[in-house]
């Protein structure tokens, strides 16, 4: 018979949420808040318990794992932008140290019960090399980002946008570039009118006041699309002051960007 100590396994499930909590933050490029993530891996480690005690041996069923799973995702992630994209990267995170884990200790202990050693061992390699990974993963998309401020008048608008070579928009009359913004990185250029930049381009250009907008004709994979477009009065790119037409598309933005450039 295999003994095991609620404590023990108690501690070793609130440690390794935690870890996997942390790697799924990093991955999905998320600010660290440890607080939640050690609430949702308290959680886990509860979990991990009671399946151990007596007549509540059926919360092993797989269905239970992922209701687990489920709220401790919703505690760690809740009120993040993609909180279902969060949530899947952490069941693929777990995953990942799961198969390790499995791989590792059984090919140690011969199918027995694996040393509660080992497997911190596995878990914090684990951890390293996911950490790695996303490490360089993080890199590399900085690389392609610019830090942008936007001033129109004394307001200010600072965010980071995408650095896209394929991006070719124009102004016909200029010729000078487009950039394109998400409406909410927008909003502190114009209060009171933040619902106005979440409407289609014809629209916002007839209610916005004072007009500042117009429209920009540009092609699209899905053929020709008008863009509501106004010229800062300043445009900052990395430190540097570029001349900049800005057009407003809910489509600008993504993990860790709210506008392409």
């Amino acid at each position: 018979m295999n003994i095991i100590y609620a404590d023990t396994l108690f501690a070793l499930s609130v440690f390794t949420d935690y870890l996997l909590l942390v790697v799924t933050a990093r991955f999905c490029s998320l600010r660290l808040r440890r607080r939640r993530y050690l609430a949702a891996a308290v959680l886990g480690g509860v979990y991990a318990v009671a399946v151990f005690l007596p007549g509540l041996s059926w919360l092993a069923h797989p269905l239970c794992e992922l209701c687990a799973a489920g709220f401790m995702g919703l505690l760690a992630f809740g009120g993040e932008e993609k909180l279902f994209r969060c949530c899947a990267a952490f069941l693929a995170v777990s995953a990942s140290f799961g198969g390790a884990a499995w791989a590792v200790c059984i090919q140690s202990s011969g199918g027995g019960t694996p040393d509660i050693r080992l497997l911190a061992a596995v878990f914090l390699g684990s951890y390293a090399v996911l950490t790695l990974l996303s490490y360089t993963r993080r890199r590399r998309a900085r690389e392609h980002r610019v830090g942008v401020t936007l001033a129109l008048g004394p307001r200010r608008a600072s965010f980071t946008a995408l650095e896209d070579s394929g991006n070719c928009l124009t102004d016909p009359l200029t010729g000078d570039r487009v950039m394109l913004a998400s409406p909410a990185a927008l909003r502190p250029l114009f209060p009171g009118q933040e619902e106005l930049l979440e409407l289609g381009a014809v629209e916002l250009v007839q209610n916005a006041a004072p007009r500042r907008f117009r429209l920009l004709r540009c092609g699209s994979v899905g053929g020709p699309a008008l863009l509501a477009a106004f010229r800062p009065d300043t445009v900052t790119v990395d430190g540097e002051k570029r001349s900049l037409l800005v057009a407003v598309s809910e489509h600008a933005k993504g993990d860790g960007f709210e506008g392409i450039f």
